[in-house]
């Protein structure tokens, strides 16, 4: 094949592939140019996403025609001039592609004016052809609006995700920034509202405050360690208020955010046995290293770095954490030079306040036999023994002293009818799949073991049921209802709560407002980061805990943002709703709370089996019972 030297638009269109993934990775590129130019003051607006404007105005250096022109030619830099610069970068970018890349799958104005000109300029381009240049009135700084991203490559816009989504990306490349330059003030607004308006912070907690709520503050606690090679700022997260979505996760180097699953470890590390499986903690961690001790140039989104010791800044960042969670008592530990420790009370007869309780006495009847083999009769609601009941429910410890039969014998006592016999209540038609004669069974009848199974008696034997796996069962046909006929039940909170999540995911709950309504969910926004839980679904737990933990599940379940057909997604969005909500519930507590359960499952389309084909229940036959004696 003839080999031939590609376009300059061509090229910069293929290196938009890797640099402008979406308009989440405009925001970053631009807004960091602002920040290396010095600027004090930084605004952020977006429309639509980001599919219809991007602009972002700040009051730094500016650049003259000239420059302002070049700066869209590919690797066109101001932030290095020899290899070695490489290995002394102290600024976000340097590789000089941001803008070629941008403005090769958008339209481009920049307006720009230095101090030291009394007229600016404007330079507009697109699908990387320069259209025009004219001189207009400007402040100092830059003004740079992408307009109509993609246009020209409709692959790429066809695959973005809905608005909210992208916003949410937005904001997550918008927070990164402004956590690195708390000194900074910045602002975003979205289709004319304001999302952040940040002024210059005192401190880097306050920036944290005004980023992601007073609640994320109050839960981390200082980290700090210093080295010849590293010194190590930042903020930990509590254990107590690891969730399971990630968020809040920050790795800073020298002013700079990186991603690093290998540091990520080293936290989750100093975490062990404090968190549970599953959830991970808030952190704020800046590292300041050497220039030359990092490389920062592996990737073309400049998210991922390489330092020369790898194994080194692990072990910094896991004893500086686990010492700061100890220091905190987070940790387990006892420190027995702590002169300040007050001493534990030696018990003894002259300490009379800490004297036991006397040892309560059980009374024996000694004419009890274990292994008489004796049935108890069912004693019927309203009888005069009618409601004392043990742990599961039994009632009554009287026995027939009268009957013969044994345990062995006890199917055939069952098919007998009258007072004290269970035959009443078991069904004996022919008609398969039914498990019960009558559309209710008496508490009496139902054994709850461990909150995690119910057992009762059915046709030929024992029926037993998978308690977690019934509700799933249940909420699932419930939630596909309501997706489906519109048919929801909404239980109201006593007292509604308020819930946190930040401004990126408070975007996706309002743009999924509708779907939650139809589930039964009651929630309405509150504030620019923040909702508030009035109700949810019958069968769901109103405690606030339970809530708290619901909203971070649910939020993992409305970011998954699938484009399947709609049947086959409800169906999807059902399981994972059903899912949820049996998770959430406490377990089984009462003989009537368990016969509630049993009926709803029973009226169900398939109580066999939940929507993924798990076995609800079973059923063990008399036969079977008897080959275990």
């Amino acid at each position: 094949m003839e080999l031939r030297i590609l376009p300059g638009n061509i090229a910069n269109m293929i290196a938009a592939g890797e640099v402008v993934q979406r308009p989440a990775s405009v925001v970053k590129e631009l807004v960091e140019n602002a920040v290396d130019a010095g600027a004090d003051q930084i605004s952020v607006i977006i429309k639509d996403s980001g599919r219809t404007l991007i602009q972002v105005i700040d009051n730094g250096k500016g650049m003259n025609p000239d420059d302002a022109v070049l700066c869209f030619e590919r690797h066109a830099t101001s932030k290095i001039a020899t290899a070695e610069d490489l290995e002394d970068i102290k600024t976000f970018g340097f590789r000089g592609e941001a803008l070629a890349s941008i403005a090769a799958v958008a339209e481009v104005t920049l307006k720009t004016r230095t101090e030291e000109e009394e007229v600016g300029c404007q330079v507009e381009f697109a699908a990387s052809v320069h259209n025009s240049t004219t001189e207009v009135a400007a402040p100092k700084g830059t003004n740079i609006a992408v307009r109509n991203l993609f246009y020209n490559v409709p692959a790429r816009r066809k695959f973005l995700k809905s608005d909210n989504v992208e916003f949410k990306h937005i904001v997550e490349e918008f927070t990164k920034v402004a956590l690195t330059r708390p000194e900074t003030g910045f602002s975003l607004s979205h289709n004319g509202k304001d999302v952040f308006v940040l002024k210059p912070a005192k401190s880097l907690k306050f920036r944290i405050m005004d980023l992601l709520g007073a609640s994320v503050t109050g839960d981390v606690v200082d980290v700090c360690a210093d080295t010849s090679v590293v010194s190590l700022r930042g903020f930990v997260g509590r254990p107590d208020t690891a969730r399971k979505t990630l968020g809040n996760q920050f790795f800073f180097v020298n002013g700079r955010y990186f991603r690093s699953p290998y540091l990520h470890k080293a936290v989750m590390k100093a975490y062990e046995g404090m968190v549970a499986d599953g959830v991970t903690p808030s952190y704020f961690i800046y590292l300041e290293v050497n220039p030359h001790s990092v490389d920062v140039n592996i990737s073309p989104t400049k998210s991922e770095v390489k330092f020369e010791d790898d194994s080194f800044m692990f072990q910094v960042v896991y004893a500086s954490v686990k010492e700061t969670l100890g220091k905190n008592s987070f940790a387990g530990g006892i420190d027995f030079s702590n002169p300040e420790a007050k001493d534990m009370p030696v018990l003894g007869s002259h300490f009379t306040e800490y004297q036991p309780e006397s040892i309560p006495q059980v009374a024996v009847d000694s004419g009890y036999n274990p292994f008489e083999t004796v049935i108890e009769p069912v004693v019927r609601p309203g009888s005069p023994t009618a409601g004392v009941s043990g742990e599961y429910g039994a009632v009554g410890r009287v026995a027939s002293k009268g009957s013969t039969a044994g345990y062995g014998d006890s199917a055939a006592g069952w098919k007998e009818s009258g007072n004290g016999s269970f035959g009443q209540y078991v069904d004996r038609r022919e008609d398969y799949g039914k498990l019960f004669e009558e559309k209710t069974l008496p508490v009496t009848q139902t054994i709850i073991l461990g909150g995690k199974y119910i057992v009762a008696p059915a046709r030929d034997g024992l029926m037993i049921v998978n308690v977690r796996r019934a509700r799933e069962r249940i909420l699932y046909d419930r939630a596909l209802a309501a997706l489906t006929k519109n048919e929801h039940v909404t239980q109201a909170s006593m007292f509604p709560v308020k819930v946190e999540v930040g401004a990126a995911n408070r975007a996706v709950f309002d743009d999924k407002a509708e779907l939650l309504a139809k589930l039964g969910f009651d929630i309405s926004p509150f504030g620019t980061d923040t909702i508030v839980v009035n109700g949810v679904p019958e069968g769901y737990s109103c405690e606030e805990g339970k809530i708290q933990t619901m909203v971070s599940d649910l939020l993992l379940i409305l970011s998954d943002d699938s484009s399947m057909l709609p049947g086959v997604m409800e169906a999807a969005m059902a399981e994972k709703i059903a899912l949820l909500g049996a998770s959430g519930c406490a377990p089984l507590a009462s003989p009537m709370e368990a016969r509630r359960l049993l009926d709803s499952l029973l009226s169900s389309g398939n109580a066999e089996l939940t929507d993924n084909g798990k076995r609800i229940m079973a059923i063990m036959t008399t036969s079977q019972i008897e080959k275990l004696f």
